[in-house]
């Protein structure tokens, strides 16, 4: 029987050791191995059983792309913002304290309790009073302006306030999270109709480039921090952590409803492209069908999803891993903060012991 590491994947980190060995593991690509052959109309609901950390970016990136090579022109579900919105607080609420411990805390469950996009399938009427009271201590359009103003000091102000109790665990290592790190360029080849048809193309000439996709023969790095309505330039974990929070309150508030970008492309007869910003970065399916409408069914199928881009053997996180000392008593923590920043969706395991990761 195979083993659920074998099944999901798991990255396997070894702090010190020189590239590719400080960062190696890939997921199996699911996604040609199961797609092929079975009916088109069933590849959302496939792609969201595959991918279930992300299933609904999955839903609608398979749906657009095999209605892109069907010559469909039917709307794009209007589910990204809240959807995404909803991923970006588990990652803050559950994960963060997680892997950056902030102690006991009364408050930690009262907020997750009242928070009313987690809580029954709210909708997100009163996030915005939600997030003054448990999250950023002062009202979500005071907190953005300043951010806007002044993203990197806004951060740590809230970080430092000590009156948020998420943010005890990011204030306590606050000078290993500011620490520079080299950046991988940002991901932006959804910026074309050009650069989507280059991508698409690779990915059907060379079987292997989901696992280790490269742009212009290099490695890339995707985020909330890399969108396309963004300028700002990440520099450190904390400015990852930054944009995360940012983007919870953009999408909040009145507007958010057009900051993600998605689209699709129809490529060729039986053949179509989608791509949406989700939580994590950008995500890509092609298609290529045999047959036509009803009876079509999957030819290939190629799934792109940010943790490929991210968790690169030879990427930024990769490069970071490789500068530390795992002799030193602040390693683990270090390993700690990248993961985090960088947000994996698989396991990862310590050099060879076992570490936290994601529910």
């Amino acid at each position: 029987m195979m083993s659920l590491d074998a099944l999901a994947g798991v990255l396997r980190v070894q702090p010190g050791a020189p590239r590719p060995a400080a960062l190696s593991g890939q997921r199996p690509d699911w996604a040609a191995r199961l797609a092929v052959g079975r009916p088109a109309q069933s590849l959302p609901d496939l792609l969201g059983a595959v991918f279930s950390l992300c299933s609904h970016a999955h839903r609608l990136c398979a749906r657009a792309a095999v209605d892109a090579a069907q010559g469909r022109d039917a709307p794009l579900p209007d589910t990204l913002r809240a959807e995404t919105l909803r991923e970006h607080l588990r990652r803050i609420l559950l994960d963060w304290p997680a892997l950056l411990p902030a102690g006991p805390s009364a408050e930690a469950p009262r907020a997750l309790a009242a928070c009313p996009v987690l809580r029954d399938g709210a909708c997100t009427d009163n996030i915005a009073d939600w997030m003054q009271h448990h999250l950023l201590g002062v009202a979500p359009t005071q907190w953005l302006a300043t951010f806007e103003r002044a993203p990197q000091q806004a951060f740590a102000d809230w970080r430092d306030a000590g009156q948020i109790w998420l943010a005890s665990g990011l204030r306590d290592s606050a000078a290993l999270a500011d620490a520079p790190l080299a950046a991988a360029p940002p991901l932006h080849v959804h910026a074309s109709d050009t650069g989507l048809r280059s991508l698409a193309a690779a990915m059907k000439q060379d079987p292997t480039f989901t696992r280790r996709p490269r742009i212009d023969g290099a490695c890339a790095e995707t985020g909330c921090w890399t969108r396309l309505a963004d300028s700002a330039l990440a520099r450190s974990a904390s400015d990852r952590f930054a944009a995360r929070l940012a983007e919870l309150v953009r999408l909040a508030l009145p507007g958010g409803e057009g900051r993600l970008r998605s689209g699709r492309i129809a490529l060729a007869p039986g053949e179509g492209l989608a791509w949406a910003e989700m939580a994590r970065g950008l995500l890509v399916h092609h298609v290529l069908l045999d047959g036509h409408g009803d009876d079509a069914s999957i030819a290939a199928c190629h799934v792109l999803a940010p943790t490929e881009w991210n968790f690169d053997a030879d990427g930024a996180v990769a490069a970071a891993l490789e500068k530390l000392d795992p002799a030193a008593p602040d390693c683990a923590r270090r390993v700690a903060l990248l993961m985090a920043a960088y947000d994996p969706c698989v396991r990862y395991a310590v050099a060879g012991v076992r570490e936290a990761a994601h529910a």
